[in-house]
């Protein structure tokens, strides 16, 4: 990526807000942050860190939801798209990392009401998105799939519920950079707007 592209990017995106999804260990958190990066004015906002603000009594969802796992991942979405749309009055590119399939989706695009909106939908396949985890368990010791949770499969069939809007992209043989490249290279296929919508 040269200067002059970045430069450019970076002028182009302000006050714009990404939408990063995907299952766990999937990319996420790398590349929203390389992502964040390349604009003058960037946010990397984590969509997990509304519930570890919780200190007790956070319920999470399963593979079906409780109406308290439900209440309460509704309520972290709606907090992830207000602060982002916040930044983005500011003048902040914001990038939004979080775990949100099917139409909660749609939903939170609505929500955070910013325009242009994007959203980048990072889908490796499941043995890549295995070995990564096997990978960061050795390295951090960091257990992202714990027994009686929603195991990769499950989430990967969440996944393949949510609506073909945005950019997706198979990064199974992308590093976290090369797949920053390809999304700022395909920006105008990533970015979602009403027209879009209801085409």
């Amino acid at each position: 990526m040269t200067s002059s592209t970045s430069a450019n990017e970076r002028r182009e995106s302000t006050g714009a807000v990404w939408l990063v999804i995907g299952i766990q260990a999937a990319g996420k958190s790398t590349v929203a942050d390389l992502l964040a990066h390349q604009f003058e004015r960037g946010v990397h906002l984590r969509g997990g860190q509304f519930y570890r603000w919780a200190v007790h009594g956070w319920v999470h969802p399963g593979y079906e939801l409780t109406d308290e796992a439900r209440r309460l991942l509704d309520l972290r979405y709606r907090l992830s798209a207000q602060a982002a749309r916040e930044y983005c009055r500011a003048g902040f590119t914001t990038v939004v990392q979080d775990n949100i399939f099917g139409e909660d989706v749609r939903t939170w695009l609505k929500e955070v009401d910013v325009q242009p909106t994007h959203l980048v939908v990072l889908r490796p396949s499941i043995d890549v998105v295995r070995e990564r985890d096997a990978a960061r368990q050795v390295a951090l010791g960091k257990i992202t799939y714990r027994r009686g949770e929603l195991n990769i499969e499950q989430l990967d069939d969440l996944l393949a519920t949510t609506p073909r809007l945005g950019l997706w992209l198979d990064t199974s043989t992308l590093t976290p950079l090369e797949t920053v490249v390809e999304i700022l290279a395909r920006r105008a296929e990533a970015e979602v707007d009403d027209r879009r919508e209801s085409a």
